[in-house]
């Protein structure tokens, strides 16, 4: 998206023709009638917007397919299969073919399944997809390393902390720009956010996976900042395990599931330290003995939740017809607008923006360092700029490009302009 022939316009007459020429304009309606035109909301990387399709489906799950077909739903309704059929929906957003994600659980549960699959993958054969590449040869050291990264999402780091204590690792925090040069033949997995969720950065996804292949350990990506905001391309980049959530930029609700993706060549070998009867290869023969499922669906574990799970697959109706290529040259034209408004309303010295100015490697939010964050935002958002703050000193602003508009983030550069220059006792902006 260009804003060639805008340099010079006033914020608001640019915002304005950036709008007029938006060609994901159209989406926004399709969220209408719940606020979002009484507030900026720039808070869609936490809980994003309901989409309007979401409550007439629930209504009719609820009423129809619960309250009419009752078990019958699990095959009449495709309730049983929906972890798949929702999970290849998910896939085509962060390039994965069909077959290789499946949606169920938490992210903090798939990431557990998915580091300790990750680390007795590195142990029983590497990453060859036979098994039996040079990776697996004797006499080199023991895979006893997990390398983490160091400003990680808290969740993720305790988890890796107990995956290192059920398989006898040692977790090793790095920052993410240096795990391509630490990965090496102790290194049993890595595991890293794409975008830090303080700071909006984006971390390098094609590099740290090359790097971490080539000595032999696979790596899990954390997708929740990037999914629905930016192409992924796990299938084309080599990714060998990712996890997401499906709340913020997918629009899925509060505590929708997570999704996991395992690559199609480690899917015989994914051995889940969770194997629920929902993975076994015939779950309704009830052995005692567990044979977990072929394909992605051994990453299932319990029964299905299936009332956040199909509101999820109606949120996600919205994507139909929208590339991620769309949606990231407008994240990435928003973000640019939004941080050139700051710098032309706020006051100098009052905020800093912490988030990376190159393009490659910025996610879809604006993070600014200020004084007292915690009472600006609670006064951003008395006055309708819903963003939301990050102790100590951090204000994060996420713009989902389906329905944030330029209008948006002008308003909300304003707002917070006035809001740091009353706070300093200098009357109202310009």
């Amino acid at each position: 998206m260009s804003d060639t022939g805008t340099e010079a316009m006033e914020p608001r007459a640019e915002a304005a023709k950036l709008d007029e020429s938006d060609e994901l304009r159209g989406k926004r309606a399709e969220f209408s009638g719940y606020g979002l035109d009484e507030v900026v909301y720039l808070d869609g990387n936490s809980l994003g917007a309901l989409h309007r399709a979401v409550p007439g489906r629930l209504a009719e799950v609820v009423e129809h397919e619960w309250g009419r077909l009752r078990i019958r739903s699990w095959d009449e309704s495709g309730w049983w299969t929906a972890p798949e059929r929702v999970g290849d929906r998910v896939g085509r957003l962060v390039g994965a073919a069909p077959g290789q994600v499946v949606v169920g659980d938490s992210t903090s549960v798939n990431v557990f399944k998915a580091v300790v699959a990750a680390v007795r993958i590195a142990r029983g054969g590497g990453l060859s997809d036979t098994g039996a590449g040079p990776e697996s040869g004797g006499g080199g050291p023991a895979r006893d390393e997990i390398l983490v990264d160091a400003a990680t999402f808290p969740t993720d780091g305790y988890i890796a902390e107990s995956a290192a204590r059920m398989t006898g690792c040692a977790v090793r925090p790095l920052p993410a720009a240096g795990i391509p040069a630490a990965v090496g033949a102790r290194t049993a997995a890595v595991l890293v956010n794409h975008v830090d969720y303080r700071t909006g950065r984006l971390h390098d996804l094609p590099g740290t996976t090359a790097a971490a292949r080539a000595a032999g350990a696979p790596v899990v990506w954390d997708l929740c900042h990037s999914v629905g905001a930016l192409p992924v391309e796990l299938d084309a980049h080599g990714v060998d395990l990712a996890v997401g959530c499906t709340y913020k930029f997918l629009g899925g609700g509060p505590g929708s599931p997570a999704f996991l993706y395992v690559r199609r060549g480690l899917q015989p070998r994914f051995d889940s330290p969770l194997p629920g009867w929902n993975s076994h290869a015939d779950p309704f023969a009830m052995a005692s003995g567990y044979a977990p499922a072929e394909g992605a669906v051994r990453g299932r574990v319990g029964t299905p939740d299936i009332l956040s799970m199909l509101a999820l697959d109606a949120a996600l109706d919205v994507w139909d017809g929208v590339s991620v290529e769309s949606v990231r040259a407008k994240s990435l034209a928003l973000t640019d607008f939004f941080l050139r408004c700051v710098a032309a309303y706020v006051p100098a010295g009052r905020a800093e923006s912490i988030t990376p100015a190159a393009h490659a490697e910025r996610g879809s939010q604006v993070a600014l360092r200020c004084p007292d964050a915690g009472d600006v935002m609670a006064e951003l958002i008395r006055r309708g700029v819903v963003g939301d703050y990050r102790r100590p000193d951090v204000l994060r602003f996420g713009f989902a490009p389906l329905y944030t508009r330029f209008a948006d983030a002008e308003r909300a550069a304003r707002v917070l302009a006035e809001v740091l220059t009353e706070a300093r006792g200098g009357g109202a902006a310009d």
